[in-house]
């Protein structure tokens, strides 16, 4: 899985980016040419209710359905895809091996990955990429997991559990789709974070809020060096609006973010709600980050970007900022893409920014990657 730089790439080998998340599906396609990189597609569809629950496909009936319909409605002609996974499904972890041969990396990689792994080995399927060590971090000594010697190297290894990973292959069949590529959302934003930053090569912090999930993904200088997800989510504020007013899921979402007009004995039930649940999103981010900042004593995170549908939830960016003394912005994927005016308006496409960043990264991949 290739977590670096992806560079452009023949036509033939261009990879359609299809974000299959619990609460809607985005699809983006690229071109290249002489004026850099094209947004040649983009649209979403909602995920049908409960169809995919923390990663898991529950209904692949349902969701293919949506997915035909989504690549019908854009007159997608390109079926090779590139997908990723979250969440508990997947683990990302840098380990250290001794300098070896390509051909013995990967014998040494099974017997490590016991160690880390809290499945057992028959239950997952195995990847790994040879971090660039020539640029790696000046870390703590006392960090374990790092080579500090010339005689040994980072790997990242990361595992997919074989039955999730077998439920996307099922379902993009069905979705009369051909899966190329599987990836994992944290590294995908990366990848769409490197093409929208002035600095890629700084110190950041990535956070993705989505309905489902809090992902946290420390860069230091191109590389990912922190990563967590946990079990937060826009859609637990939405459960809880949905039970406190009986409303349906359609107008719990539209009052969560604003977009309904309330007196005020609601409206202080809502922002009740939405605070309480912000301020477990911020715990469980400040943690992670102050652990970075211990690991990495001298490699300040600069910048802290947002992305995610649930991130524009009202208040969430300011909180943020005011608890971490980091500045807070929005990512937005699209930033430096080419498009064309008469097919996107501007403004859908920087109120969408938050939401597709999974699927400008993975739009990024090529058949052939790792």
């Amino acid at each position: 899985m290739n977590i670096l730089k992806t560079m452009s790439a023949a036509k033939k080998n261009i990879l359609v980016g299809l974000d299959i998340g619990s609460h809607s599906i985005k699809v983006v396609e690229i071109g290249y040419s002489k004026r850099g990189r094209i947004l040649r597609n983009f649209g979403m569809i909602t995920t049908p209710q409960d169809a995919i629950v923390e990663g898991s496909i529950k209904n692949v009936e349902a969701v293919s359905t949506a997915i035909e319909s989504l690549f019908r409605n854009l007159k997608v002609r390109n079926r090779n895809v590139a997908v990723s996974l979250s969440g508990y499904s997947v683990i990302a972890k840098k380990i250290v091996l001794g300098k070896m041969e390509e051909s013995e990396i990967e014998t040494a990689i099974k017997e490590e990955a016991e160690k880390y792994i809290p499945y057992g080995i028959n239950e997952v399927n195995l990847d790994y990429t040879v971090l660039n060590t020539g640029d790696a971090i000046e870390e703590s000594a006392d960090e374990k997991g790092t080579s500090g010697s010339s005689d040994q190297m980072d790997v990242l290894l990361v595992a997919g559990k074989s039955d999730v990973i077998d439920e996307y292959v099922t379902l993009i069949q069905a979705a009369k789709l051909n899966l190329c590529v599987l990836d994992i959302d944290v590294f995908a934003i990366q990848n769409a974070a490197e093409i929208s930053l002035d600095d890629p090569e700084g110190n950041y912090a990535i956070i993705t809020v989505g309905a489902s999930e809090l992902g946290i993904n420390a860069v230091h200088r191109g590389l990912s060096v922190f990563s967590r997800d946990s079990s937060y989510g826009g859609a637990h504020i939405t459960k809880a609006i949905m039970s406190e007013f009986d409303v349906p899921f359609e107008e719990a979402e539209k009052m969560k973010l604003g977009g309904v007009d309330l007196d005020d004995n609601k409206r202080a039930k809502i922002e009740k709600a939405i605070d309480s649940t912000v301020l477990e999103w911020i715990k469980e981010i400040k943690h992670a980050l102050d652990f970075v900042a211990n690991t990495y004593p001298g490699e300040a995170i600069e910048k802290i970007l947002v992305c995610g549908g649930s991130c524009e939830i009202p208040g969430f960016k300011q909180h943020l900022e005011q608890e971490t003394n980091i500045p807070v912005t929005g990512l937005n994927p699209f930033k430096y893409l080419v498009a064309d005016n008469k097919l996107f308006d501007p403004n859908y496409l920087q109120h969408m920014a938050p939401q597709a960043g999974v699927a400008v990264g993975l739009a990024l991949r090529t058949i052939g990657d790792k």
